[in-house]
């Protein structure tokens, strides 16, 4: 850990706050509006481009797939497990085969719905049925800012990006790393970015499966944030982990390491195949859907074979590639489609979907908000009740952007917002206020409209709604430039949540000795 960032995190305050307050961006009061926390609920029908046919034809697909091809488990554990259930191991010893009787027995044992609690059980979050529910981006290697430009991850930015996801009230759970922090040694990377996500947030955290040591540290730091036995932790879900398939049809040994020992500890794992149609997966949307339907339930059925009920999610981040030079490509139609058919298996199989706000661009302009766009409507419209990746995700999931993240969750509040369910009350229908107005008149001074014009409609904290003369008197400024502002006052107004210092203190006291140890083994 750097020592700001130490300095940042080690005298965390115990005032309650839930995000930002009201406030505009041009005053000195806290930084935005936001609604305040609540989770989302889908009232519309889903989206099904398939028939039941088609839906049928694509399971047929998938478990032709899973019988006749095989899946390939890298895991000698998972081996001996699935061989002693029943299936068939192929010649080469990693290959498996699995009867379809056999997969939808399992995988109605997987629950539909479930509920993961973290350190702070207001912040609670439903995963399955009509719920949704948003977390940040993960993973990159890279974040950027137009202060600094494009640069390497580091646990300043990590930090900085850990902040924005507490802040909004939008965000739900805490993704992977916001970005990856390159300067902390690979070794203990993990124990100070999960010691600085459980000090700052007390939102519903994400652990890597990437060998026994990572996941094995970040339960245990899990449970001592929470305060909570062993036999406490592995009651009722705690905490989340993803893994995704080394398409085409393979599972590697990390993350099936990882995925059993939560699946054993009774803690969810959302299993999501990598299938990029004209790469590793068919050009075709409905032989790559079969294929990460087939990818997906292997994994599923595994870790119901590890221990019964524990939790699962489908995971969906089937796209396509650019056919003239191979990159991937996100917030397609492709992509819309390929979300909205997954939502259709999910539901056929009973399980919660997880699927991305992504996009390929390479910087926050219009291009990275309509394929941004286009991947939150995807989301919303296929019942989507995971969404990975919500804000900050540029280049394909190579870099996380400031402000992207401030656009997206623009975004973020204004689908949330759109979600909500329409009045139909008599006063809703407002036959009354309209005989008063009459013909001609209009309803800006009437009781009607002034009873409700606060909360009547969405009102954004980052568009710009001002005419063109007040605008350009204002500065010009462009939506990425009011981003870049409002992140900077989100960081002066930033609180941590709420914890108990005692607990800090023995989560300080684990790292230290697990620094000691080495942390986990690396190559250099």
């Amino acid at each position: 850990m750097t020592q700001d960032t130490a300095a940042d995190t080690a005298k965390p305050n115990r005032r309650r706050r839930s995000g930002g307050r009201a406030g505009n961006m041009r005053g000195r009061g806290p930084a935005i509006v936001q609604p305040s926390w609540h989770l989302p609920e889908y009232l519309d029908n889903p989206i099904e481009p398939l028939t039941g046919e088609g839906v049928e034809k694509v399971h047929d697909a998938a478990m032709r797939i899973l019988e006749e091809i095989g899946i390939q488990f890298l895991h000698d554990d998972a081996i001996a497990i699935l061989r002693r259930e029943g299936c068939t191991i192929m010649a080469d010893g990693v290959t498996v085969r699995m009867g379809r009787d056999f997969v939808m027995e399992k995988i109605t044992t997987c629950p539909s719905r479930f509920t993961i609690t973290p350190r702070n059980p207001d912040k609670a979050i439903e995963i399955g049925g009509n719920r949704a529910v948003f977390g940040q981006v993960g993973s990159p290697p890279n974040y950027s800012n137009l202060d600094e430009g494009r640069r390497t991850g580091t646990m300043k930015a990590f930090t900085d990006l850990i902040k924005f996801t507490h802040y909004f009230d939008c965000i739900h759970f805490q993704s992977g790393y916001p970005v990856e922090p390159i300067d902390v040694h690979p070794s203990i990377r993990h124990l100070d970015s999960i010691r600085t996500k459980m000090v700052l947030s007390d939102k519903v955290s994400h652990a890597y499966s990437l060998g026994v040591e990572r996941i094995e540290d970040a339960i245990e730091m899990v449970r001592i944030a929470g305060g909570l036995t062993d036999e406490a932790f592995d009651a009722t879900p705690r905490m989340f982990t993803n893994i995704n398939s080394t398409s085409p049809l393979k599972h590697d040994w990390p993350m099936l390491d990882g995925a059993m020992r939560m699946a054993a500890r009774n803690q969810p794992t959302v299993v999501s195949p990598f299938t990029l149609a004209g790469a590793m997966a068919p050009v075709t949307l409905a032989g790559a859907i079969a294929q990460q339907t087939a990818e997906g339930l292997a994994a599923i059925v595994l870790l119901q074979c590890v221990r019964p009920g524990s939790p699962a999610v489908y995971g969906s981040f089937t796209s396509n590639v650019d056919m003239k030079t191979g990159a991937p490509a996100f917030g397609t139609p492709e992509y819309v489609r390929a979300t909205q058919m997954s939502g259709q298996m999910a539901r056929f199989y009973g399980l919660p979907l997880r699927a991305s706000n992504a996009c390929a661009a390479n910087f926050p302009d219009a291009q990275a908000a309509w394929e941004s766009g286009n991947s939150l409507w995807a989301c919303t419209t296929g019942g989507v009740n995971m969404i990975y990746h919500s804000a900050g995700w540029l280049e394909g999931g190579l870099c996380a952007s400031y402000e992207k993240f401030m656009i997206d969750c623009e975004m973020l509040q204004q689908m949330q917002h759109y979600l909500k369910p329409v009045g139909v009350t008599d006063a809703d229908c407002a036959v009354a206020a309209i005989e008063d107005v009459g013909a001609g008149g209009h309803f800006f001074g009437t009781p009607h409209t002034q009873d409700r014009y606060e909360t009547a409609f969405y009102s954004p904290f980052l568009s710009d709604w001002s005419n063109f003369e007040n605008w350009e008197d204002n500065g010009s400024q462009r939506t990425e430039e009011r981003a870049n502002r409002l992140w900077k006052r989100i960081l002066e107004e930033f609180e941590p949540a709420p914890i108990d210092a005692a607990i800090v203190d023995e989560l300080d006291a684990f790292v230290a000795k697990r620094k000691e140890e080495g942390g986990a083994p690396t190559d250099f």
